[in-house]
């Protein structure tokens, strides 16, 4: 019977991303050796997460209110909005300190091939957040992947007769990085994105 409830919870454990079964399994068996309380206030994380967490009203952040902390801040430019492609994104712009308007969370890129195309995304609510306020520029942050540079192409040319300036960020080299280790597709988006000296 152990062993069921073992195996019940590596399962669950593997399909989070990154997670494979020999990392699960090792979760599960952690979670076994530690003490009661930590798998009860885990559980009930989780279980907090899925029913207490809303989604913002006007950026799509997750959020435990009507609106998110960024949106409810009056010291954020409401005349610069930031595109991503979802929730996690923000995290990691924020951390960088340099960004001070709001977001537009998509949640998730176009992508065909696995049935998602503009209205399984936040795109119409980006359109109307443009024409209903006034907005300054609009920041396309979405990875620089295939999906994410036509969901960014995609909504470019919806917003082409908007009076806002459009742009994207940079995308090439990191700092710290070693040209030895960059791929074609990196190296050709560092040279077509170069800035004067």
């Amino acid at each position: 019977m152990t062993i069921d409830y073992l195996e019940r919870a590596t399962e669950l454990l593997a399909k989070m991303p990154g997670v494979g079964r020999k990392s699960a399994q090792r979760m599960a068996f952690r979670i076994i050796a530690l003490p009661s309380e930590y798998a009860l206030e885990l559980a009930e994380a989780i279980r907090a997460l899925k029913e207490e967490l809303k989604v913002c009203e006007q950026c799509f952040n997750f959020s435990a209110s009507t609106l998110c902390g960024i949106c409810s801040d009056a010291k954020r430019d409401p005349r610069l909005i930031c595109v991503v492609e979802d929730a996690s994104s923000i995290k990691n712009i924020e951390r960088s300190g340099r960004f001070r308007g709001l977001y537009h969370v998509l949640q998730g890129v176009l992508s065909p091939m696995h049935g998602v195309g503009p209205d399984d995304l936040r795109c119409r609510e980006l359109l109307l957040r443009v024409a209903s306020a006034p907005i300054d520029e609009v920041i396309f942050a979405l990875n620089p992947t295939l999906e994410g540079e036509a969901t960014s192409a995609y909504l470019g040319e919806l917003l082409k007769g908007s009076s806002c300036t459009l742009s994207r960020i940079a995308t090439g080299i990191p700092v710290g990085g070693s040209l030895d280790y960059c791929d074609e597709i990196t190296m050709a988006s560092a040279i077509d994105h170069r800035r004067n000296f």
